[in-house]
């Protein structure tokens, strides 16, 4: 079954049990969807470009709550952590940093990494392959480590 689905499936769970709060999330994610399958000219979002939707919306929830802390809006906070969870659950698991070390270190031995000069070699193997699995940030953080 697709995200789309799933998250279909999920609305109409949350309109039957009234979770006003769940339904706003999930018709958030549903209207990026479908925006994003009109204007590819396509009628259906692959799983991996729905992930990448609810990784950015995620994202999107955390900056604004941790806005809305530093501010002092604990109403507006607790809506946008809310929100952040129901999205959570159609992310992949993301790693530990003990598993992306090891992602490091596995992918400087294939790429034969001599030092800082090939970092965006090894960036770019990272990125495309712990997509969706840790953020970039965190990513960038520790390769940078590695290869001081």
């Amino acid at each position: 079954m697709s995200i789309s689905a799933i998250i279909n499936d999920q609305i109409k769970q949350a309109m039957l049990a009234k979770d006003k709060d769940r339904l706003s999330a999930l018709r958030d994610i549903k209207s990026k969807l479908l925006l994003e399958a009109t204007s590819g000219g396509g009628s259906e979002v692959s799983d991996d470009t729905a992930i990448k939707i609810c990784l950015k919306l995620y994202k999107q929830r955390i900056e604004t709550y941790e806005l809305y802390q530093t501010q002092g809006r604990e109403d507006l906070a607790a809506e946008e952590m809310q929100q952040a969870k129901v999205i959570e659950e159609f992310l992949p698991k993301q790693l530990s940093e003990a598993e992306i070390q090891q992602e490091i270190s596995q992918a400087m031995a294939d790429l034969n990494i001599q030092g800082q000069k090939d970092m965006g070699k090894l960036m770019g193997h990272l990125s495309a392959k712990l997509s969706g699995k840790a953020d970039g940030k965190v990513i960038a953080a520790l390769v940078k480590a590695a290869l001081a």
